[in-house]
């Protein structure tokens, strides 16, 4: 296999064509999260799972010959056009569509238009009225001179823009910004705009909410540095490698996230390695350098905020620290945000040739081309991140090098200070849980670490591989190695005020909500077999909720907030049948597990209730929504019913577990009859309908999995038979449709849809296709669950937790 164009497993296994759309870094929490976009290491700036660049860059200096192996370095430079917030402006606008598709040329007439100021929306504070669907906005600028940089757009907008400029489109963004967030346009300013006359059009569209946008243009600056040939990569469950050529001289840098969930201790920890491994490969000896930086766009939801940094030492580590001048704590919460309190640290062991510098970008990597080293100096702070771009830098003399081969390590840790805000208290992270705990301290106990941790993490990668190649085969063992570090790092692991252990769950990219119930469903077969106490975890502030009287409705909760304030639900629309039937499921789960239903014991009298709702109102659910929300209300959901089905099924099962012979017979017979009253209703002869009594359509009847798993015996075997037998008639190039409305999927219940398939073969044929997706896609962005499948692109959501729903298969392997 070509290894400029697909990740291989553990040296010991299978060489598999994996291509991930993005490529793990660090992967703390949801904050910190760092991504590189696409194949190369060195192909773009290294981002937050958002999309915004927080860059890591690396250099290597080979007899005095540098080369980039990391990151595109650049920064922010001139604004050509300024947005509302830096100016305000006027334009020309339209609530409906053009009569002409030439209105994004300048020599269109727009008279007739209305006129507008920057910006447009429907919010307090918007300059200029709009409530409709859609805006169409002309804006002419006249600019005395073009920079030659790259382009971005520097946008906010709910939901949609498209940008035009001189009649020629640049780029369509979808998804809500509430901040100003630049994209790239992959063109320079130059080569679209001009001296003089240009316009700048653009059309955006609202969905729901309040309706706004505005944009400007402003200019990147790209430090430019030779790039290091990239020969491999190789990505495990817990690591991702990277090797390179130049000049002689091989470099292996990897990135390794200690995400053991047999030692919640490590994987709490908020620091991670990046390690680096310089040999000769010419025969010859080799003068080499190390550098690499991390930026203070670490550290702040957007550029335009102070920062301040200072220098210390941990025992026999030397760090550096970089964090906002305000330092709100939990003070900001949403969906497309990044963490702004708190500290971002970047150690290395004292050691001779190690060296550390604290200031701009662009003067620390000219100072190392120069001289192969960095060196303090007392910057100016605090300083605007968009001012120069302050970066924290190391960099290491390896002296000389030949066959026999030099290795360093980083480590980059961040410390949150205060984790989740839950129920108006504020929580510390499971590591630091006793209070006698400092970031100094975890990192000098992760570089201690670092050996047994690279052991454990080689160990772990090559079992994980094998157990699922093992239950699954080869395409099923790469998805899982692709759910595993995004899955865990879209939780937060905190200690509660009793102790207990909460691990908290983000919804990335779909509305922010903190501990989401219908995110914790498909995400739990991961934590299920690896380790429960982490779905307790999830589920425990649920259960909380409903127990303390702040939740009164008969039904569970569908989230507790919106991270990271867990102060009670915030979405805007209950979802009673679906919250109630994953909870029941999945407490029976853990019963299966575990082998006990002592966690079922302490929450029975809520877990009736829940029961006691589903039997009133969950077999012909009334207009509601359910997890694929997305699709919209929907009345006598059929999968959703099953779901609530087997939600009184688990109550019957736990009932068993804890010695009620008489309720375990009870309510499995009542779970029983409701199946055959659904199999009448949702016949269609040789499948079933998406909505009872609803002929000519289907769904995929995930749900059903947990009937197999936990061995319950509500439905005939057939029932599924025939659905698998349905379903693969209905594949597209890129996964099976979710259900005959739309030909979008969701890769989380391919998986359990696949899972109820009797025959490997069919197995295999349902989630071929879903490899294909992550390889292909042209959406080179962390992982997205929602995706087209006919044309592989990705439709919402993305780096959510869910995709450790893949993990279902070899959950299924564990419970034989």
């Amino acid at each position: 296999m070509n290894a400029l164009t697909g990740f291989t497993q553990p040296k010991s296994a299978h060489k598999a064509a994996l291509n991930p759309p993005a490529t793990p870094l660090l992967t703390i929490d949801p904050y910190t999260s760092i991504w590189s976009f696409g194949d190369q290491l060195n192909g773009d700036a290294t981002r937050h799972w958002t999309g915004q660049p927080q860059q890591l860059n690396g250099l290597i200096r080979v007899d005095g010959r540098t080369f980039r192996f990391m990151g595109n370095p650049s920064f922010t430079g001139e604004t050509i056009v300024p947005s509302a917030q830096r100016q305000t402006y006027q334009a020309r606008y339209l609530t409906n569509k053009p009569a002409s598709d030439s209105w994004t040329t300048l020599d269109f007439d727009d008279s007739q238009w209305n006129v507008g100021e920057g910006t447009f929306g429907s919010r307090n504070g918007d300059h200029t009225p709009w409530s409709t669907p859609d805006i169409y906005v002309r804006r002419i600028v006249t600019l005395d001179r073009v920079p030659d940089g790259p382009l971005l757009v520097d946008a906010i907008q709910n939901d949609n823009y498209e940008l035009f400029i001189n009649g020629e489109r640049m780029t369509k963004v979808s998804g809500v910004s509430a901040n100003y967030r630049l994209t790239p346009t992959n063109r320079k300013a130059s080569d679209v705009l001009r001296k003089g006359q240009n316009v700048i059009a653009f059309h955006s569209q609202n969905m729901s909410g309040p309706g706004f946008v505005d944009l400007g243009l402003v200019e990147e600056r790209v430090l430019n540095y030779k790039p290091a040939t990239q020969t491999g990569r190789r990505m495990t469950a817990t690591q991702s490698e990277y090797t390179f050529v130049a000049a002689g001289v091989e470099l292996t840098v990897t990135f390794m996230a200690p995400l053991l969930m047999t030692n919640l201790d490590v994987l709490s920890r908020p620091v991670q390695y990046v390690s680096y491994r310089v040999r000769s490969t010419d025969g010859k000896t080799h003068d080499v350098q190390l550098y690499s930086d991390a930026s203070a766009e670490l550290a702040v939801n957007s550029p335009d905020q102070l920062v301040t940094w200072r220098r210390g030492r941990a025992g026999r580590l030397d760090y550096m620290r970089v964090g906002t001048a305000e330092q709100k704590v939990l003070g900001r919460k949403g969906d497309d945000v990044r963490i702004d309190w708190g500290h971002l640290y970047i150690a290395s062991p004292i050691e001779p040739g190690t060296s550390r510098r604290i200031g701009s970008l662009a003067s620390a990597l000219n100072q190392f081309e120069r001289e192969g080293r960095v060196t303090d100096l007392h910057e100016r702070m605090p300083r605007l991140v968009s001012d120069s771009l302050p970066v924290l830098a190391t960099s290491m003399e390896l002296g000389t090098i030949g066959n026999k081969a030099v290795e360093r390590h980083l480590l980059v840790g961040y410390d949150d200070i205060k984790s989740v805000e839950y129920f108006g208290q504020p929580l510390n992270a499971w590591w630091r849980r006793y209070g006698n705990m400092s970031m100094e301290r975890a990192l000098e106990d992760a570089d201690a670490d670092y050996a047994k941790v690279k052991i454990q993490c080689d160990t772990f990668d090559k079992q994980l591989y094998t157990d699922a190649l093992k239950a699954g085969g080869t395409t099923y063992a790469e998805l899982c190695v692709l759910g595993y570090r995004q899955a865990i790092a879209a939780h937060k692991l905190v200690a509660g005020s009793n102790g207990e252990a909460f691990f908290f769950s983000k919804e990335n990219f779909s509305n922010g909500s903190i501990g989401t119930v219908d995110v914790t469903y498909p995400s739990a077969p991961l934590f299920l077999l690896y380790n429960p106490l982490l779905l307790k975890g999830m589920m425990e502030p649920i259960f909380q909720y409903s127990e303390s009287g702040k939740w009164n409705k008969p039904f569970a909760a569908h989230d507790v907030g919106t991270y990271p304030l867990a102060n009670g639900q915030t979405y805007g629309e209950d979802m009673p049948v679906e919250e109630c039937g994953n909870m029941l499921i999945l407490t029976a789960a853990i019963a299966a597990v575990e082998g006990n239903a002592n966690y079922a014991k302490q929450h029975w009298a809520t877990l009736t209730t829940w029961t006691d709702y589903l039997i009133k109102e969950g077999f012909d659910p009334a207009n509601q929504l359910c997890t694929d929300d997305f699709a919209g209300h929907i009345a006598r959901n059929a999968n959703l019913s099953v779901k609530a089905i087997m939600g009184i099924a688990s109550y019957g099962y736990l009932a068993g577990r804890l010695g009620d012979k008489l309720r375990e017979k009870e309510y499995i017979d009542i779970a029983r009859d409701l199946a055959r009253k659904w199999m009448k209703l949702a016949d269609d002869g040789d499948q079933y309908t998406l909505t009872f009594e609803n002929k000519g359509t289907w769904s995929q009847k995930y749900n059903l999995v947990w009937d197999k798993l936990l061995k319950l015996e509500i439905f005939p075997k057939e029932v599924a038979q025939k659905e698998i037998a349905y379903y693969l008639t209905k594949q597209q190039p890129f996964g099976l449709p979710l259900d005959s409305r739309k030909t979008y999927t969701k890769s989380d219940w391919i998986i359990w849809t696949a899972t109820l398939a009797d025959r490997p073969a069919d197995f295999n044929a349902l989630i071929a296709p879903v490899l294909r997706f992550a390889n292909e896609s042209p959406d080179r962005i962390p992982l997205s669950d929602w995706h087209e499948t006919t044309d592989g692109k990705h439709v919402g959501f993305r780096a959510r937790s869910v995709v450790g729903g893949y993990y279902i298969k070899m959950l299924e392997q564990k419970l034989k």
